[in-house]
């Protein structure tokens, strides 16, 4: 990237930190320290986006603006080192493609990661794909796409992805679930719980929501996807009128803790009162079991993708019992 090529837009884009926020940081904290181009519009370096990127992290995992904002890069890389354990200590921006905990050790994630680094896609695609024909779309899933997930975010956060090459790895893998989803559809036979499953108004990624879906078809479960952001009220017009049992909503760590809190506070009370609200996705604020979603009758919220077929399993248990 070019030195001082971000506009306060891009930034806001990249991080999830609006423009008034930045304004105000840089009056309060004297961070950031943008350029002014001929317009007099401000421009932001790499260094500047790689700070506010672990400022971000560092928001959503607690820690208030006044104790992270005017931190350099250095404290800010050591306060976050709890919050990225995939990452290995004492390694330097080679890790994201060193093996992590939890990896899985048979694919070749370094070598796949190389791929994406040179934007070699079709080769990338076709290794992917040749490892769910051989292994399944549930293997896929867990020892794949999970780990490189992780691995593609924290290439991204050191600066060693840029967003297009993210965004391509996204949709490559979006597309090739899709086909693995598509063929267990064909050779399964569905049955309850039908599963809604969507986004809420501003939150944009779905990949954990189709992750999740290709976990729910494996289990047997009939599921109904909406896509992105649907609006609310229609996300319960949809629930009834598919006659979903549960709704399903995928929340990354981009979208604020406290906007998914307001958005399942507004949305439960317009469910039936028979349909469950599960919630999966690495958005700190449901992780850490926030005051208004802890209170939510029938709220589950996942973090891993392994505990969806307890869920399931709970689910049709709790109905075998309720009719018996």
């Amino acid at each position: 990237m070019t030195e001082s090529a971000h506009t306060i837009a891009d930034i806001e884009r990249d991080t999830g930190l609006s423009k008034d926020t930045l304004r105000v940081w840089e009056r309060r904290y004297g961070f950031p320290l943008p350029l002014r181009d001929a317009q007099g519009e401000r421009r932001y370096d790499d260094d500047q986006l790689l700070r506010l990127r672990h400022i971000r992290r560092l928001l959503d995992a607690g820690h208030r603006p006044g104790q992270v904002v005017p931190l350099p890069l250095a404290q800010l890389l050591t306060l976050d080192t709890p919050a990225r354990p995939q990452r290995m200590q004492g390694q330097g921006k080679k890790s994201a493609t060193a093996p992590a905990p939890g990896d899985a050790v048979g694919p070749d994630l370094s070598h796949w990661m190389d791929l994406l680094r040179a934007q070699r896609s079709q080769p990338l695609y076709q290794a992917l794909q040749q490892w769910l024909l051989v292994h399944g779309l549930g293997a896929l899933v867990r020892e794949v796409i999970a780990p490189m997930n992780r691995r593609v975010g924290q290439a991204w956060l050191d600066g060693e992805l840029a967003v297009f090459e993210e965004h391509l790895y996204t949709e490559l893998v979006q597309r090739l679930l899709r086909t693995g989803l598509s063929q267990v559809v064909l050779a399964s036979a569905l049955r309850p719980p039908r599963v809604l499953l969507t986004t809420v108004p501003g939150e944009a990624h779905t990949l954990g929501l189709l992750m999740a879906e290709c976990m729910l078809v494996l289990e047997g479960c009939e599921t109904v996807s909406l896509g992105a952001q649907t609006p609310l009220r229609d996300i319960a017009e949809a629930a009834r009128a598919r006659e979903a049992d549960v709704v399903a909503l995928g929340f990354s760590s981009a979208l604020r803790p406290r906007d998914a809190r307001t958005a399942l506070e507004q949305l439960h009370p317009q469910l039936p009162p028979s349909v469950l609200l599960w919630t999966g996705g690495q958005c700190p604020g449901l992780q850490k079991g926030p005051r208004g979603a802890a209170r939510l009758a029938g709220h589950t919220h996942m973090d891993e993708l392994d505990q969806i077929a307890p869920a399931v399993a709970r689910w049709r248990a709790e109905r075998t019992t309720t009719a018996t």
